[in-house]
């Protein structure tokens, strides 16, 4: 530390003398230095940013938030109380038809309420209709056992021994077709652990599965359901318009990744080993040519700005994360958000309307805007040095900004792909992943079957009972979704509320924990 001021103290005094050499060295020096602090301070920046990234302007869930993170700001109130409003019709359980009543148990009072007279049998007449009451309850369940004996006889012309074999749509292992359904459906729907779906069904239905029967059960039900997987792989590859996204996975400890593409009727699963191009193309095919929505990932870049649509929840995210910085940056995320709500604004009346030019109209004003901000947030500049490159990037992909307001059938947000990964991932974080290959073909294919049927509102436990029947019989899996002629719209999705000018927006979280096939 001497020797360094004794440098400095003689560098200052070459100076003084007019020792050129000295001095410009000296300056140089200072300039480098002056260069490796804003490094540094650059770095700091990002390392803070890190450090405070939360769920509302990122990917993390709302369980990884830090105790002191802010809370979230809510919508204003509307001065009511809670609950049901006066003059609001009311809302009963409606009783069951009589001809779905087990049982009927006829009360009669005993004594009058006024005079305390007691009644007679021959007093019973009702002075009014019954009042009528019931309780759901659930009895006893066993299951069914069906036994099986196959007989075995001699032939009197060579005493050869011939034994009988199972009819048709016998199962030739120790469980039926409901109750393999019902395993399946508590591993994949509810995502209840082996361990936990052998206890329940033995205290349920009365029969015993060891935690390796219900494993054994899940994969058969995998199994069976490959031909159905691919068909609706096709079906997908074959939609005008999807939405897609992919998560983490793994596979005995490695990282992997689960892709998903979804339309308004079907989903199809893919783990693949990384988030690269190539899976992308994997996953949609050698002919795909749907629009895609998708966020920002390189790995879509392939497909093109017109049928790549950016979605507008991850915009609002980063706008959300610029407007709670500093200075120019702050103003950038504030405008930004702003637009934004006009957006969702003008979704949601076209929504109520379905005036198509009435939106494009609505519409045009607000690109004009963001064309504006982003063109000048992207000039070079010291005040737009932590926002630049977003603006540029977005400026790159203009095309894709508007998609949804001239195609019919794409949303402005993924919030649909993303809503089908979160029960995907709730079971990765239970169960870890998978185990094997196979494991992951399963829950591939599992996966794909419950997130299907469920907007359809068609039973998963049916569908499953009824792809066992027909494979215990040799027949073909029955689909998973049927195709539908025409465009489809996706189910509705609320955006973020059109806020005023004042008011910041936040997508909701888009990953939440989940377990996986072993």
């Amino acid at each position: 530390m001497a020797n360094s001021v004794v440098m400095e103290r003689a560098g200052a005094e070459a100076i003084l003398d007019g020792d050129r050499e000295t001095a410009l060295a000296l300056l140089m020096r200072v300039g480098e230095l002056v260069g490796a602090n804003r490094r540094l301070e650059a770095r700091v920046a990002e390392l803070e940013q890190r450090l405070n990234r939360g769920s509302r302007y990122s990917s993390l869930p709302r369980s990884q938030d830090s105790p002191s993170a802010p809370p979230r700001p809510g919508k204003p109130g509307s001065g009511r109380r809670a609950g049901g409003q006066p003059g609001r019709e009311g809302g009963n359980r409606s009783l069951f038809p009589l001809e779905r009543v087990d049982e009927v148990v006829e009360h009669w009072p005993e004594r009058c309420h006024a005079c305390a007279h007691l009644f007679g049998e021959d007093e019973r007449i009702d002075a009014a209709v019954p009042q009528r009451h019931q309780v759901v309850g659930l009895p006893p369940i066993a299951v069914g056992v069906s036994g099986q004996r196959l007989h075995r006889l001699r032939c009197p012309n060579c005493a050869a021994e011939t034994r009988a074999q199972l009819a048709a749509g016998v199962p030739g292992g120790a469980f039926g077709p409901r109750l393999q359904a019902a395993v399946t459906t508590l591993a994949v729907r509810n995502r209840v652990s082996r361990r936990d779906s052998s206890e329940l069904v033995g205290e349920l239905f009365g029969a015993e599965l060891s935690a390796g029967s219900v494993d054994a059960i899940v994969h058969r039900a995998g199994g069976a359901l490959e031909q159905a997987h691919a068909r609706l792989a096709d079906q997908i590859r074959s939609a005008p318009a999807v939405t897609i996204d992919e998560t983490g996975w793994r596979l005995r400890g490695g990282k992997r990744t689960l892709w998903g593409a979804l339309t308004p009727r079907a989903a199809v699963f893919r783990i693949a080993a990384d988030r690269h191009e190539r899976e992308v193309k994997a996953l949609g095919g050698a002919r795909f040519a749907a629009i895609a929505c998708s966020d920002r990932w390189l790995a879509y870049d392939h497909l093109g700005r017109e049928r790549r649509p950016l979605c507008w929840a991850h915009l609002v995210r980063d706008f959300s994360a610029h407007s709670e910085r500093l200075g120019a940056q702050q103003d950038f995320g504030a405008a930004g958000l702003a637009i934004a709500g006009g957006v969702f604004a003008a979704r949601d009346a076209f929504e109520a309307e379905g005036d198509r030019a009435r939106l494009l109209e609505r519409i045009t004003p607000l690109k004009q805007e963001l064309r504006a901000l982003l063109e000048h947030a992207a000039r070079k500049s010291t005040k737009t040095n932590y926002h630049r490159l977003f603006a540029n990037n977005l400026l790159k992909r203009w095309p894709a900004l508007s998609t949804f307001a001239h195609t019919d059938g794409v949303e402005p947000t993924n919030n649909h792909a993303q809503r089908g990964l979160r029960g995907a991932v709730i079971y990765r974080k239970l169960s870890l992943g998978s185990q094997s290959e196979q494991g992951e073909r399963t829950i591939e294919r599992l996966l794909s079957a419950s997130i299907t049927r469920r907007p359809q509102r068609r039973s998963l436990l049916a569908y499953l009972t009824d792809v066992h029947n027909a494979s215990i019989r040799g027949d073909p899996i029955p689909a998973l979704a049927r195709p539908r002629s025409g465009g489809e719209r996706l189910p509705r999705i609320q955006g973020p509320s059109p806020p005023p000018r004042s008011r910041r927006l936040k997508p909701g979280p888009s990953d939440h924990w989940a377990p996986g096939f072993r």
